[in-house]
């Protein structure tokens, strides 16, 4: 079954650090300040739409700026109206979001109290030359340290991580993917750099001291990454930040498409075809994958097939049941 979240966003309340890539306001696509009365209109409002069941394995969830940091009567208030319908049954949990160093044993405590089930850090680098070039406040060693404490209390761990920062190369994302994986999250999201007007990044970017990776490069990478992750059992639950809510009036530059993680999933099939494709005589292939998976297989605008027969390979794409997701066969056309 799907799983739902009543996602509400805690814009920029409580985060010590302006990082260089942020504007919450734009990335939530909102200003105002949410309140008790707005969890329990969001809670009522998704009982209405859900089943009982779908409520029961879901969470209220909230997202943006640094939960545990906020005034402490705040984040209870909160808590408090989120409790409501945890305590009774209707729904799972509380899924919050927060910086590493907003973690301690007495949040920890406060957060098992109030029935939160999971927690997602937003690491974003584990390179500490990377992490201080784009102000994050934190180091990689405070993220492991938190990372400790969180399973020691047994919560459900999510670790967020940027892709394309300030001073970030491919490879200390790969790097940072690799240290991650070491960490045994169980969920990770992926956010490639968007650069939005009024940061930091902006700033350098018209500067000319910062140039954005674009999304051809982007795809390249996070077709590596998404792999590494779902190989060692980790769920990557979002790659790229939502359509809408205010980015598309305050983007500037970087790698934001409305269907980033098709377009990367897209590529992984390619490089999966091609790996075994560029072992074979030039000619026509079928390419048999899960029947759920041919247009990615097939790429958007049939970009994948266009690109294997410029190497030499006619291909077409067939649906085979009980293939793997990724798995492709490849049989003589």
């Amino acid at each position: 079954m799907k799983h739902i979240n009543v996602a509400l966003f805690v814009v920029h309340k409580g985060c010590p650090h302006m990082c260089s890539f942020c504007n919450q306001r734009s990335i939530s696509g909102s200003s105002k300040d949410i309140t008790a009365a707005d969890v329990h209109a969001a809670v009522k409002t998704a009982i209405e739409t859900l089943s009982e069941s779908e409520a029961a394995g879901g969470e209220i969830a909230f997202f943006g700026g640094s939960f545990t940091m906020v005034d402490h009567d705040y984040m209870l208030s909160l808590l408090e109206a989120a409790y409501e319908y945890v305590g009774k049954g209707i729904f799972k949990g509380i899924r919050i979001s927060t910086r590493p160093d907003g973690i301690n044993r007495k949040i920890c405590d406060i957060l098992k109290k109030y029935g939160v089930t999971a927690v997602e850090l937003g690491a974003q680098s584990l390179d500490d030359r990377v992490l201080e070039l784009n102000e994050r406040g934190h180091t990689a060693k405070q993220v492991c340290d938190a990372c400790k404490m969180l399973k020691e209390y047994g919560f459900e761990l999510g670790l967020q991580m940027m892709t394309g920062l300030y001073g970030s190369q491919d490879a200390d994302s790969i790097e940072t993917a690799e240290k991650i994986i070491a960490l045994a999250p169980e969920t990770v999201r992926i956010y490639p750099t968007v650069v939005i007007k009024g940061t930091k990044l902006h700033e350098l970017m018209q500067s000319g001291a910062f140039e954005p990776k674009g999304i051809p490069e982007t795809v390249d990478l996070c077709a590596r990454l998404i792999p590494m992750f779902e190989n060692a059992g980790i769920k990557v639950i979002r790659v790229g930040l939502h359509s809408g809510g205010g980015v598309d009036e305050t983007y500037a530059g970087g790698a934001y498409h409305p269907a980033l993680r098709e377009l990367c999933e897209g590529r992984i099939y390619y490089n999966n075809a091609f790996g075994k494709l560029e072992k074979l005589p030039q000619g026509s292939y079928i390419l048999n994958v899960s029947p759920k998976e041919i247009s990615k297989m097939t790429g958007q605008k049939k970009e994948n097939l266009i690109r294997l027969r410029e190497k030499g390979y006619s291909c077409t794409v067939k649906g085979t049941e009980g293939l793997l997701k990724y798995e492709v066969e490849i049989h003589k056309g």
